[in-house]
C-alpha cells in the first residue's frame, strides 16, 4: 500500500526535474522544496506567458535559453526576438 503512494509522488518529481531543469533541491525541509518547485513554476509560467504574448511560436526551452542568455542585456523583451543576432 506505502509502495502505492509513494509511486505518484515520484512520478511528479521525475516530471518536474525533467521540465523544470531542477538539477537537484537545495534544502530537504517541506517548505524548501516547496519553494523551489514554486519558483520554477512561476519561471515556467513566466516565460509561456513571453512566449504567448509575443506570439513566438518556439519552444520554451528555446525562449528560456535566449531570455537567460540576455539577463544582463538592456535589450527590450521585443527586440531579443525580432532583431538577427550572429550566432556564435
Amino acid at each position: 500500500m506505502l509502495y502505492k503512494y509513494r509511486w505518484p509522488v515520484e512520478l511528479f518529481f521525475k516530471w518536474i526535474k525533467q521540465h523544470f531543469k531542477i538539477k537537484y533541491f537545495w534544502g530537504t525541509t517541506e517548505s524548501a522544496v516547496q519553494i523551489q518547485i514554486f519558483t520554477a513554476i512561476t519561471a515556467y509560467c513566466m516565460v509561456s506567458i513571453v512566449d504567448h504574448d509575443l506570439e513566438l511560436h518556439r519552444s520554451i526551452y528555446e525562449v528560456l535559453r535566449i531570455l537567460s542568455a540576455s539577463l544582463l542585456d538592456k535589450t527590450p523583451i521585443k527586440g531579443l526576438f525580432t532583431k538577427k543576432r550572429p550566432i556564435m
